[in-house]
């Protein structure tokens, strides 16, 4: 498949700024888009329908969207309708993104993934588990992340550092593995790569500069301690 071959042994930046901050508008986000392709990105991960727009404009690689919600009823927050899935899709992405563990959500991911294939775009399961991805692909999901592995009540132990050991299970799979979740150095993005993935999305280290700052701020101020 072109579109998967296209991102094998690739970068993709995930260009989601700070809920609310400074940079957290369209036209910011496509800059970061667009500088992160001339800096060799294989693909980009949107979310929310104005920014894919913008970003749609000025990019041409592939981009994984998504659209995040916060239900009062759901733990699910990533691309939990149907007519979130529209949306993307009327917007340019190549790619969705579905959170696929097995919590209790709005509509099934049966449904989520009929809508994904519906709209002519490659599905991509958000997975916490190996229970998560195996289910995934029996479902019809085209690439698995390790996206939220120790961001569900179950695998919240997980929630330091990269999970090698589900990169390297769902690379046992067969399946397109897209290795995600805190790649904050290099050296990560590479042992991720030796581990299995596929391709490697990274975020929060390149595109949360609030977040960036921080790290670097208590640095500074601990080695001040010394």
């Amino acid at each position: 498949m072109k579109l998967l071959e296209t991102l094998r042994g690739g970068l993709v930046v995930s260009c989601q700024p700070v809920d609310d901050g400074p940079m957290d508008r369209p036209e910011i986000v496509a800059a970061m888009a667009a500088a992160a392709v001339a800096g060799g990105a294989a693909g980009l991960r949107i979310e929310g329908v104005a920014n894919l727009k913008a970003t749609r404009q000025v990019v041409s690689v592939p981009i994984i969207a998504i659209l995040k919600r916060d239900l009062d009823d759901s733990p699910v927050r990533i691309t939990p309708y149907l007519a979130d899935v529209q949306a993307l899709a009327d917007a340019g992405a190549d790619i969705i993104a579905y959170d696929a563990t097995d919590r209790p959500r709005p509509e099934t991911t049966e449904a989520i993934l009929a809508a994904i294939h519906g709209a002519g775009a490659l599905a991509m399961a958000d997975c916490s588990s190996l229970d998560d991805g195996r289910r995934a692909l029996a479902q019809g999901a085209t690439i698995l992340g390790s996206t939220l592995s120790g961001y569900t009540e179950e695998t919240a132990g997980r929630a330091e550092g990269v999970d090698f050991d589900l990169i390297r299970a769902f690379k046992d799979l067969g399946a397109f593995v897209m290795a995600e979740g805190r790649v904050n150095t290099p050296e990560l993005a590479h042992e991720a790569i030796a581990a299995g993935a596929d391709a490697v999305t990274v975020g929060t280290a390149l595109t949360r500069l609030e977040h960036i700052t921080g790290w670097f701020g208590d640095a500074v101020k601990n080695a001040g301690k010394a």
